[in-house]
């Protein structure tokens, strides 16, 4: 049941809203500009990654935080994914006009998705914290696998991500159960 300060929504919208935040660059670019000078990191190699990490944690949020038996979930989530591949295709599109070389953004977003999973799957440490893995990998993915800096981004990012997805999906009802 709603409680008076939730917003109610459509599955559409909030699925519009969550697509939105994945691909918002504005903590992404607070971020990057906190990392150290001198550290002689990539943050392009960075940047790019940790855009592609958010966009990822969005949707794991949809799945960490709504309840396994809520008959909007799968909607949600595959409502979401809908506007991220329509959005990975716009991205694909402009890249093979600016740069001449063709490339599928969605493709790379699910290659970079089994990556994570393989290493939250492996999990060497045996850690109950996914964000622990998560850094380690995105530096992985960074080409610094050994670099602290960029492994606290990474656990960084996961984590701002997953927390403000939980927050939002507190803070909306959904007003439907069917998706458009």
């Amino acid at each position: 049941m709603p409680t008076p300060d939730q917003q109610q929504l459509t599955i559409q919208e909030i699925a519009q809203n969550l697509a939105a935040f994945a691909i918002d660059r504005t903590d992404l670019k607070e971020i990057l500009s906190a990392l150290p000078k001198e550290a002689g990191l990539n943050l392009t190699t960075i940047e790019y990654e940790l855009g592609i990490l958010k966009i990822l944690s969005v949707g794991w949020g949809i799945s960490f935080f709504m309840p396994a038996g809520d008959k909007n979930k799968t909607p949600l989530s595959e409502s979401f994914w809908h506007l991220i591949k329509e959005i990975s295709e716009n991205i694909s599109t402009l890249t093979e006009t600016t740069t001449g070389h063709k490339i599928d953004y969605f493709n790379i977003l699910k290659e970079r998705l089994d990556t994570y999973i393989q290493r939250l799957q492996a999990n060497p440490d045996g850690t109950t914290d996914p964000a622990a893995v998560m850094g380690p990998a995105f530096a992985k993915a960074c080409g610094c696998p050994d670099n602290a800096i960029v492994i606290l981004t990474g656990t960084k990012m996961f984590s701002l991500t997953l927390g403000a997805v939980k927050e939002y999906l507190a803070a909306v009802t959904i007003t439907d159960t069917t998706s458009d």
